[in-house]
């Protein structure tokens, strides 16, 4: 894979498991003590995470509903790659329209560490509405503004895991906890076996949970927002 050297002595082998482990640990804790190392030799830009591949060219569109109106997305990971933090990541850009409107665009960045799990290393977006921006609130990049990356999909989920997704205070603070590993899922683009479903929090609006299904070899499927006086069903159409 591009971006990782493969020429490990066992000494750098059980180095780099000790820099997951400990991140993973402290991407679990969360809160002021969220300090993960991050070494750019030890990540890639090719994401082959069973649960969350993300091979450039490859589209995906989702349905859904948002307080009573119905939205579509367009998912496209790029062929772009953007450097944050040293780490060469792969660019996917996501296209919201709510009645047939553009509502939100947002372009983020991701990378895969050598024991495979996903990160997340942050995100442009902006909201529209009648065709001008609005609002980029939501928008940060790891190394800026005390940001930190965070892990969106664990290279081995476990019931009960909790994992820090992002890290800015103030901004974006969104937590994972894993529900499900072998659950079943039916959407619109077909049932999907074994899935993985989590909790999503966000401790800034803690009345918003959302919950999610990942599919082996596809990704993200369906989520189901609810809370704050709002309600949002995102599902796979292809």
């Amino acid at each position: 894979m591009s971006g990782i050297r493969f020429a490990f002595v066992a000494v750098a082998l059980l180095a780099t498991a000790a820099l997951v482990i400990a991140a993973g640990a402290a991407a679990s804790a969360g809160g002021p003590s969220y300090h993960p190392k991050i070494d750019p030799s030890q990540f890639t830009n090719r994401i082959t995470n069973r649960y969350l591949p993300l091979v450039p060219g490859t589209a995906h569109r989702y349905r859904g509903v948002r307080d009573g109106a119905p939205t579509s997305h367009l998912v496209t990971v790029t062929r772009q790659t953007r450097t944050v933090m040293g780490v060469r990541c792969v660019v996917v850009k996501d296209v919201v329209m709510q009645n047939q409107s553009l509502v939100e665009k947002t372009t983020d960045w991701y990378a895969q560490d050598r024991g495979r799990s996903v990160w997340y290393f942050g995100e442009d977006t902006a909201e529209y509405q009648n065709g001008v921006v609005t609002s980029t609130a939501g928008t940060w990049e790891a190394g800026v503004d005390r940001a930190l990356p965070g892990t969106v999909m664990p290279a081995k989920p476990k019931v009960g895991r909790t994992y820090q997704q992002e890290w800015r205070p103030g901004v974006a603070l969104d937590k994972a906890t894993v529900l499900a590993l072998g659950a079943t899922v039916k959407v619109p683009a077909g049932t999907f076996r074994p899935v993985i479903v989590t909790l999503d929090k966000n401790p800034l609006d803690p009345s918003k949970i959302e919950r999610k299904w990942y599919a082996p070899g596809v990704g993200f499927v369906r989520a189901v927002l609810k809370g704050g006086g709002h309600s949002e069903t995102t599902e796979l159409v292809r």
